[in-house]
Order: C-alpha cells, then structure tokens, then sequence
C-alpha cells in the first residue's frame, strides 16, 4: 500500500503510475512549500504526521512525485519506519514490469543501475561510517567501495551489449536507407493511443492498454503504403513530464528510431484537460535527443471530445495537423493522405515516355497505383500518365539510373538537381 505525495496537480498521472505498477492507493497529501526541506523535503513536521498515518494504517511504502536526493529517502525512511522511493523509482519499476524484448531488459537493468549506485548509502546504512579506533576502521567504505565497482563492471556489460544491439539497429537502418525506404516514428505522450493507432496502419497486435507505459520496447513493421511504396512504421516508448535524465540516456538505443525518422507521427490524446502540457513535455524530450525531423500531429480520441476528422494544413499540402479517433476509426484515410503528402510532397500529374526496357519501372508504377492511363505512340513507346509526388518519381528514375529528359522531355526542367546527375552511367 502506499501513500502519495504531491506538490503539483498531476495528481491523476501520478496516481495512474502507481496504480500502472501495481499499487494499492491509500491517500493522496498534498505539500505546498516555498522550497523543498534539505533533509525531509517537506519539513520535519509533515514528516512526523504521515509517520503517524504510516503507523496507524499499517503503510508499507510511500511514494513521491519528486525526485529525492540519497539523504532524504535515507532520513524519511527513518522517521516512517517503511520504504519512501522517488518519480524515478516508479517509473523504474513500471518499465521493469512491461519490457518484454532482450533489449528493453538491458535498458531497464541499466536505468535501474544507474539510480542504485548514487543510493548505495541506503542498502548499507549502518556500515556507511567509519567508527574510529583499532579494528573499527573502514568496513563500510570496503563494503560500499565493493558494491560501487560490482555496479561498475555490470553497467559497463550492459553498454556494451546495448551498443551491439545499436549498432544491428543501425545496419537495418542503413539498408532502409540504401533502398530509399521512408521511417514514420510514432511520438508521443504515453496512454495517448500510439500502439492502438500503430496497431491499426501496420496491420499489427502489439499489446496496446489504457495503461501508462503499456509499451515499452520498440517495435517496427514494415507495409506497403499506396502511393509511396514500402514504409517502416515504428512504435516508440511513451513519455512523461519530468522524465528524468538517466532514462532518457538510458532509452537513447529505442530513441534513435525517432532520430532517424523520415517523418515524426507526433500522437496527442485530445481529450486530456492537460494536453498542452503534454505536448510541451514530449517536445522537450525530443529537443533534448536532438531531434530533427518533419512532425505531423495526430489528434488522437476526438470520440471524446466531439471534435471533427479533418485536416489542417500550414500551406498548401503541407499537412500541420490530423483529428482521428484510432479508437473508433474515424479519420484514418485522411491520417493516410496526409501522410502521404508528408513524405511525398505536392502530387502531380505527370507524362512518362517509356522504352520496352523500361517494364521493371512500369511494373513499379502500377505497384503503386498511380497510373492514369497508358497507351503506345507511332514509334512503340509506351505513354503512361501518372498522379504521383514529384519527389517520388524522382526517386525511381535515380534508383533505375535513367535520365529525366528521356522519360518526362520538358517536365524534367522542374527538378532542381543538375540533369546530368540522373544520366543513364555506363
């Protein structure tokens, strides 16, 4: 069981974390103070009151919705007589229950690492000092000297086997890259609805729950997306306000999807009374990883708040931001087109001139469903009218080494790259 403590009015996020990791909620207290008490963070006689309530209603932990320095737990968990532990420790323990991969496993063990060695004065309180006198000196700093160098040599395991994994991600990545495979990363903060919309264009069952960190390793899937061809989507783990700086270290192997996206789904639940928050917390997490990348928003759960499927854009086919409800489906076409017109840019028509060699790119053509017609001339070439992105044609022609002038005559002007870049090599 546990009692809560809050200075801010999070209190529903807060009492979702800890019910997410499987908390029986007692009383919530809230503390208002100028600034945190050095040695109990909210002051030595609201110390002593909870100590009381700890007591009469036999309270096995208390939980705050701060992050407490080593002394302070330390001290807190003297006057309670039963276990205080931190934001940070919370949400160590809920990623502890949901990571399921090899890799989420490492992260977690690593995070949780990291917070344990700056307490280990906790684990080994009544050694921690040296007592003075023959015979007396020193145990407790040989024992937490011991326990420094363990954790040490395990966390530098771990990075180790976290770069590997890195760096077979990256390998994937640059293959990605090489065929021109466009990433589409899902963002967001958590229990937005990420992995039920994921779930929804990929076609996928990646466990999707009304829970605050229901995913936590990332997951990709790769589909054919009508009009762009082969796309990677990517689930990504939630984010929270005041997520700590050793997770975000710690998850940097998950994040580097969303480094190099190609485009950003930044999903926000649209029904939530603190949604500007959390679009402020998300971004600045995605500032402080270094991202950037093109974002489209996705207004998630408009069922609950009435709000139409629509689009807005910034320009003219520019999409800025998309109201759906993954949930009940509304919405999910016009999330499609502008996706499209994310990666793709501006749709055009087009008129290709094609020789009977050229089959493979006509057959790629119709793999994406952006022939209008076709037909032959007097010389045997074959006339198709396509309705595609201009940045996509361009794309294939590269990728087929032909020349622009041969294939589109006077409309190849309109690229800005040199033509003699995409001449046919020898």
């Amino acid at each position: 069981m546990t009692v809560q403590m809050l200075e801010n009015l999070d209190a529903d996020e807060f009492h979702l974390l800890a019910t997410s990791a499987g908390a029986e909620v007692i009383e919530h207290l809230f503390v208002t103070r100028v600034k945190p008490d050095a040695k109990y963070f909210i002051g030595s006689g609201k110390a002593e009151e909870i100590a009381t309530q700890v007591e009469a209603q036999d309270i096995s932990l208390v939980i705050f919705d701060h992050s407490l320095t080593p002394a302070q737990v330390r001290n807190l968990e003297q006057v309670m007589k039963c276990r205080v532990i931190d934001r940070t420790e919370l949400i160590l323990d809920i990623f502890a229950l949901r990571a399921r991969t090899y890799e989420g496993k490492l992260q977690v063990e690593l995070a949780q690492l990291q917070h344990l060695s700056s307490r280990l004065i906790r684990s080994r309180g009544n050694l921690d000092s040296q007592k003075g006198g023959i015979g007396l000196r020193g145990p407790g700093e040989t024992l937490l000297e011991t326990d420094r160098r363990l954790l040490r040599v395990r966390m530098g395991q771990l990075k180790a086997r976290l770069e590997k994994v890195r760096q077979t991600r990256e390998q994937g990545r640059v293959a990605r890259q090489k065929a021109a495979v466009p990433t589409v990363s899902l963002v967001g903060y958590t229990n937005a609805g990420k992995s039920t919309l994921f779930n929804i264009l990929a076609g996928s069952d990646v466990y999707a729950a009304n829970q605050l960190f229901a995913t936590l390793d990332p997951t990709l899937r790769r589909l054919d997306w009508q009009g762009i061809g082969t796309v990677v989507l990517a689930d990504t783990v939630g984010f929270v306000r005041n997520l700590s700086h050793s997770l975000v270290e710690s998850f940097k192997a998950t994040l580097e999807e969303t480094l190099e996206a190609t485009l950003l789904l930044h999903v926000i639940d649209s029904s939530s009374p603190e949604m500007l928050e959390q679009i402020d917390a998300v971004e600045q997490v995605l500032k402080e990883i270094g991202v950037d990348v093109p974002i489209l928003r996705v207004y998630n759960k408009i069922d609950c708040t009435d709000e139409e499927a629509k689009i807005i854009y910034a320009s003219k086919d520019v999409p800025e931001r998309v109201y759906v409800s993954a949930h009940q489906g509304l919405g999910l076409d016009l999330l499609r087109k502008a996706v499209h017109q994310s990666l793709m840019g501006n749709i055009q028509n087009f008129q290709l001139t094609l020789q009977p060699s050229h089959g493979k790119l006509r057959n790629q053509l119709y793999a994406l469903n952006v022939i209008q017609s076709e037909q032959y001339d007097e010389q045997g070439h074959l006339i198709l009218n396509v309705h595609m992105a201009a940045s996509k044609l361009e794309q294939l022609l590269r990728q087929a080494h032909l020349s622009l002038v041969e294939i589109l005559g006077e409309q190849a002007r309109q690229f800005e790259r040199p033509l003699e870049e995409f001449e046919i090599k020898e």
